[in-house]
């Protein structure tokens, strides 16, 4: 079978509709009973550099080139705004390099003899290990021991554990997620093994059970210790190349509102130069970034407000208070916040989005209000996979 094209989940599609994984356009395949026979590979189609990748599900694309794959993501970008009838380009992709993600969602599972550690098989549960994975930040590599050590201890024979790490200044922040009760015991021996390895923080679910040292990250001049399991950017590369993109929306705007504001990814460096007001709907969050603020020389008024954007957007009222808009929502999107920018006043509105989709869809809603994108740019934080990230500019030179 001949593959035609590849979808945005990554898969090809062949001339039959078939969907195969870790295939090129052009490319003349069979299926095999261990998998795929490539019988005319792409010019695009390089070695693997992860010897997890064949196994691993962790990523989708590691047999394309660069220029392809910046390519592809690029055209998801552009063909969801095709889909609501606006035509812009792409002006260029930032891609994370390799061994840059700070954030790891693995899955840990007790053997008969230890434990393991790692990402799911592609459409699997079977969890592989990846001693050699090539996305991951060198210090969190070197705590996978410790989590199968963690593992070993305190998770059940049934069922699997879930670790989310965390890179932080301080060392590795850990958050459990299991059905597992929390006994004294087990909180005993929780702690040991955090003063054994080192680790910055460890939380089981909802409940903190050892700080040896705040967890920080670096936003801007400040230094933040986000509540457990907060959104992160997935790579400081990434969110560096988002900051100055949106510092040069927002330019020399002098009060600022920042919706869906998080731990303060963008409120900190826009307080360089602007009064802003952070939004967010945690209220630990905002705590977390007020006094972040306060510990902070050198910065604008920060002032904060929990409030779910969802069911309670700003109104064009309170909008208008301020030059320009950050907003960076959820893969959801924000449809009702949208719309009440696009009643406002507001002139200028910096927009992330991880959904090309939806990002399209509340793009489309600013340009029927009078907006018009003037740069737009891919930023690839999550390398090798399907997902994509987008900043724009939406300026309105008239009502």
């Amino acid at each position: 079978m001949k593959i035609e094209s590849i979808t945005h989940l990554g898969l090809g599609r062949a001339d039959d509709g078939t969907l195969v994984p870790r295939v090129l356009p052009g490319e003349e395949v069979e299926l095999t009973d261990d998998g795929v026979r490539v019988l005319s590979p792409s010019s695009d189609r390089i070695a693997p550099v992860c010897r997890h990748f064949k196994a691993c599900g962790g990523c989708a694309m590691q047999h394309a080139s660069e220029p392809f794959v910046a390519q592809w993501k690029t055209g998801i970008v552009e063909r969801a705004l095709a889909a609501q009838g606006i035509d812009a380009q792409v002006e260029g992709v930032d891609t994370s390099p390799a061994n840059s993600r700070r954030r790891a969602k693995l899955s840990g599972r007790r053997t008969k003899k230890s434990a393991l550690v790692g990402f799911h098989a592609r459409a699997s549960d079977t969890i592989v290990e990846i001693p050699d994975c090539q996305l991951l930040t060198p210090a969190i590599l070197k705590t996978v021991p410790a989590l199968v050590e963690l593992t070993r201890m305190a998770a059940s024979r049934k069922g699997e554990i879930g670790l989310t790490v965390t890179d932080s200044i301080d060392g590795a922040d850990v958050h459990i997620s299991t059905s597992v009760e929390l006994t004294e015991q087990l909180r005993v021996d929780l702690a040991a093994w955090a003063n054994e390895y080192d680790i910055a923080r460890l939380v089981w679910g909802d409940e903190p059970v050892v700080t040896l040292r705040p967890p920080r990250q670096k936003f801007g001049d400040a230094r933040i210790v986000p509540p457990a399991g907060a959104f992160l950017q997935a790579t400081k590369e990434g969110e560096t190349a988002l900051q100055s993109a949106v510092q040069a929306i927002i330019g020399d705007a002098a009060r600022v509102v920042d919706l869906f504001a998080g731990s303060g990814t963008f409120t900190f460096p826009a307080a360089k130069t602007a009064n802003v007001h952070a939004v967010e709907g945690d209220k630990v969050m905002m705590a977390a970034l007020d006094r972040a603020w306060r510990d902070t020389q050198g910065l604008h008024t920060i002032t904060t407000e929990a409030r779910d954007l969802f069911r309670r957007p700003l109104l064009p009222d309170e909008l208008n208070e301020f030059d320009a808009a950050i907003i960076d929502p959820p893969r959801a999107g924000a449809e009702a916040q949208i719309a009440e920018i696009a009643a406002s006043a507001l002139k200028i509105v910096a927009m992330v989005s991880c959904n090309p989709v939806t990002f399209a869809r509340d793009a489309k809603t600013l340009i029927d209000a009078g907006f018009e994108i003037s740069a737009l740019r891919t930023v690839d934080q999550f390398r090798w996979s399907p997902h994509t990230e987008v900043v724009a500019a939406f300026v309105r030179s008239k009502m």
